[in-house]
């Protein structure tokens, strides 16, 4: 093969972006220089000038981590300070590196060079486990929807290559990742120091069976990582050369874009179709993400920078109001109420924080209160934006889900945000709860049959006893013994099973987040009619976020409400796995799915806690019996 071919087939192999990130010392800076190394990709002149550099700070060997530590600061101190990027490539793909810091006070720079990365190498050093800023990059690959994440247990060597210590820390690690959104997960144990499982298979860990960390990043499946489907086109510029010609320039962000396509403009809503796609090259006949082309339209429509072109059966969302995850990236903190510019795809918005809902512990991620954020923190905002913008949540377009806030008097950037899934500005939209009908026609009928009448006749109370878990924790089966056992002491109720309710009532909804909270805010209404009638309610819902959960008893009423947190750890309930569903979510069959890629917030405070994995099915039926005799539900 000549150079020519070697150069045409570099320029059309594929581009994966990767970011490393990981405490102080983890070895980050010295795994992309042994890569680069060992994949022959560091030329003869600069592998002299590392050597020179590395014999005048003294250091025994080659210092690989120099080829990216370029400050003078960094080399000093053996530490990296700011983000520095890479670029190298093999026979089979393009590689671009963004090498971040492990200081708690570079969070942000580890945020702004994962912020366009198809892949996240996590580090953790094999001799100190995992640490607290571990916790924080999963959980901030996690936040940026960074669809492959790779655990690189590092420093082998110094542990004597010990299998015992990686599947611990693997163990550990997993726990934790487990109530995050990560799609793909691998674990790799590696020495980037002496070159085990970088590039060459190691020969001291024969118990590894994975491959080298390059073979994993040369294979990776990343072409389904763009969404090619929801075609969003912001303009960024209108060029106007002549009479003649009208175009509309722009990158387009997702979907493709092909000649003919009827297409709307947002947020006028004027449709029309499209007449030609034009580059600098030539036309096309299509277009796709991230190429920069001109578009422009068989009709004469208003269009001006900031708007948007969709297709007309696709649309996405146009509000004044949005709520975001936001990583606070300035020492000035955040306040509420104050006015800032939200820089959105083509668009500049002024806009104010109108609440801090709360701030997250990123090492336990529990959910704190807080009247503002500091730097690097990490917290759930709504935004009052002065005019609409137009948005797609986070977790369904990258390009269109993302926000930056601008300081109006200084253009300093203050945060990076993500839309979520989910919208409401009031606290009652917040929680799930009741909201007015759409129409104020509608007038709630009183019943002639009072509710002390029904307790008499059922010679019982109503509640909804509602149980949480992970799917295969054993809900089902305990719901269901505990609805036999009711209706054996004459007890009526009824069991409100989540899957049965998904085959009619709840049929037309998936599993976002957004549809999860519609989900349970139909089942709590149907719950709070049963117990309107009088009967007892068993409900059997994985219903993973506290917020749903709330809401869910907001409308049934505290005092008719009792939850109960069926327990088993992941791993317990990966084995038992009666549908075949981790299967199916670890081979990627299956997203979103609750445990290994969407998150479970367990509750804080339940009524009651059954822990399965030591508990026999009819012990806890028992357990959940008498206390409802002991509370005064089942009146003897």
């Amino acid at each position: 093969m000549n150079v020519d071919e070697l150069l045409k087939q570099n320029q059309e192999s594929d581009l994966l972006r990767f970011t490393t990130a990981g405490s102080v010392d983890d070895g980050k800076s010295t795994l992309i220089g042994r890569m680069l190394s060992d994949s022959k990709n560091i030329y003869e002149d600069h592998l002299e000038a590392l050597t020179r550099d590395s014999k005048k700070l003294n250091r025994e060997e080659v210092d690989l981590a120099l080829l990216t530590d370029g400050l003078k600061a960094e080399r000093e101190q053996g530490i990296t300070i700011d983000v520095a990027y890479r670029y190298f490539s093999t026979p089979k793909r393009r590689f671009i590196i963004a090498d971040t810091p492990g200081h708690v006070q570079y969070t942000r720079n580890m945020v702004t060079g994962a912020s366009t990365a198809n892949l996240a190498i996590i580090l953790i050093d094999a001799r100190n486990g995992v640490l607290t800023q571990s916790k924080r990059h999963g959980f901030i690959a996690s936040l940026l929807q960074i669809p492959h994440v790779v655990v690189a247990i590092n420093k082998m060597d110094l542990v004597d290559y010990s299998e015992e210590i990686y599947e611990n820390i693997r163990a550990e690690y997993n726990a934790f990742l487990a109530k995050l959104n990560i799609p793909d997960l691998t674990y790799i144990p590696i020495s980037a120091l002496c070159g085990d499982n970088v590039v060459n298979k190691s020969d001291a860990m024969t118990w590894y069976k994975g491959v080298p960390l390059l073979q994993y990043l040369e294979d990776v499946e990343i072409s389904g990582d763009r969404n090619l489907i929801d075609l969003r086109f912001p303009i960024q510029y209108v060029n106007r050369p002549n009479l003649d010609f009208r175009g509309y320039c722009g990158t387009v962000a997702s979907g493709v874009v092909r000649c003919g396509d009827k297409v709307m403009v947002l947020p006028s809503k004027k449709t029309s179709r499209i007449k030609s796609i034009d580059t600098f090259d030539g036309k096309l006949e299509y277009a796709f993400p991230p190429q920069s082309v001109t578009l422009c339209l068989e009709d004469e429509v208003d269009v001006s920078r900031g708007d948007m072109i969709v297709h007309v059966g696709n649309q996405p969302r146009v509000d004044h109001n949005v709520e975001a995850m936001i990583v606070w990236m300035n020492e000035i903190k955040m306040e509420i109420n104050k006015p800032y510019i939200i820089k959105h795809t083509a668009s500049d918005v002024r806009g104010v924080v109108a609440k801090l809902h709360y701030h997250i512990d990123s090492d336990n991620l529990h959910r704190n209160q807080a009247d503002g954020l500091e730097l690097n923190e990490i917290g759930r905002i709504s935004l009052e934006l002065f005019k609409p913008i137009i948005f797609d949540p986070y977790v369904k377009n990258r390009a269109t889900g993302s926000i930056i806030l601008i300081d109006p008097m200084t253009n300093a950037t203050l945060a990076a945000g993500m839309i979520i899934d989910r919208r409401g500005t009031t606290e009652k939209e917040l929680t799930n709860s009741r909201s007015e009908p759409a129409s104020s026609n509608i007038v709630r009928e009183e019943s002639l049959v009072s509710s002390n009448d029904r307790q008499r006749i059922m010679r019982q109370k109503p509640v909804t006893i509602w149980m949480t878990g992970l799917s295969g924790s054993g809900k089902s089966t305990i719901a269901k013994s505990l609805e036999k056992k009711l209706i054996e002491l004459g007890r009526p109720c009824y069991l409100l099973d989540g899957d049965n309710v998904r085959h009619g009532l709840n049929r037309d909804l998936g599993f976002s987040a957004e549809d999860r909270g519609e989900n349970i805010r139909r089942i709590a209404e149907v719950a709070q009619l049963f117990n309107d009638a009088g009967m007892i309610v068993i409900t059997s819902f994985i219903s993973p976020y506290r917020e749903d959960r709330a809401g869910a008893k907001d409308i049934i009423e505290e005092n008719k409400f009792i939850e109960i947190f069926i327990d088993a750890p992941i791993e317990i309930c990966e084995n038992r796995d009666p549908k075949g569903l981790y299967v199916k979510a670890r081979s990627g069959e299956i997203t979103s799915f609750t445990g290994i890629s969407a998150p479970y917030e367990p509750p804080k405070t339940p009524d009651i806690h059954i822990e399965t994995n030591t508990t026999d099915v009819s012990v806890a039926v028992d357990r959940i019996v008498k206390q409802l005799v002991d509370a005064g539900i089942i009146i003897k």
